[in-house]
């Protein structure tokens, strides 16, 4: 039985890699990428028998599926989250942003209420959103509540699709919301919780490219795009934040992960404090 080990992947088929997965998705695998791209690379030739990364690399490209590349994608995707990682984000949402876009939305007399987590991997960020929304609204009651959750990751699509996950996965959601929202698995399992419906149904998980043509255009009021820009070169970080400027409502919040900076990337947005920026002029914006 071939057993494919890092070293099988040379210099050349490592930059074969690089290249075509920044073409695909903008993910600069640059050299410091290079052992988790090898051992990835050497899982798939383990699973798939081919003994070389050209041979794998030539078949991924060629299967009329596109089966084969979306698990060479999947398996390049690093997918690290939680519930209510980097707690902060969902604080200013409770106590600052939440309470202000309310108050306006009640002035105009509308009750559509419209979020994006990009890049949600597993959920837990996507379904940590709907759960603050639900309660600043009440339980939503009166209010039209969506939110878009999408990855390139098919995989990790499936896991949040689901909504189930291990009873240690959800220790940091604070105890009143924990007991609302994330329910014993049921089936007798007493180690999984159960997303509520109440949450479920306001998410929708979609695949989604971010290099590719958006098939929506918002508005929405607030985008988190956490930890995904990291991935990327200046160009494709510029790239990608002006057209999140374009999908966002005027006074809308665009959050980015706290290891992210914009410092270089030209764009409008204002700066609100770390890893905030706001779709607004002073005067147009939502009052926080």
């Amino acid at each position: 039985m071939l057993v494919a080990n890092q070293d099988c992947v040379s210099e050349r088929e490592f930059q074969r890699v690089s290249d075509l997965v920044y073409r695909h998705c903008g993910i600069n695998l640059h050299d410091g990428k290079k052992e988790l791209v090898r051992a990835r690379i050497a899982k798939r030739l383990r699973i798939s028998g081919f003994p070389t990364a050209s041979e794998y690399l030539d078949y991924a490209l060629a299967d009329p599926t596109g089966e084969e590349f979306t698990h060479l994608i999947d398996s390049l995707s690093t997918n690290l989250t939680s519930f209510f990682r980097e707690m902060g984000h969902f604080d200013f949402l409770l106590d600052s942003y939440l309470p202000a876009l309310l108050l306006k939305k009640r002035k105009l007399r509308s009750s559509r209420i419209r979020a994006w987590s990009a890049g949600c991997s597993t959920g837990e960020e996507a379904y940590s959103l709907a759960i603050t929304l639900l309660h600043a609204t009440g339980e939503g009651a009166g209010w039209d509540i969506r939110l878009l959750a999408t990855d390139i990751s098919t995989h990790v699509l499936q896991i949040a699709k689901k909504g189930r996950y291990e009873k240690s996965r959800v220790e940091s959601v604070p105890a009143a919301l924990k007991s609302r929202y994330l329910l014993p698995g049921g089936l007798g399992d007493k180690a999984v919780r159960q997303v509520a419906p109440a949450a479920r149904n306001v998410v929708r998980f979609a695949y989604l490219n971010l290099m590719e043509p958006w098939p929506f255009s918002g508005p929405f009021d607030f985008i988190f795009c956490r930890n995904v820009m990291i991935y990327f070169d200046k160009l494709t970080q510029q790239r990608l934040v002006n057209r999140f400027w374009d999908c966002l409502e005027s006074g809308g919040l665009l959050f980015t992960g706290h290891s992210e900076s914009l410092t270089g990337v030209n764009h409008e947005f204002r700066y609100v404090q770390p890893t905030i920026y706001a779709k607004a002029k002073r005067q147009d914006e939502v009052k926080l």
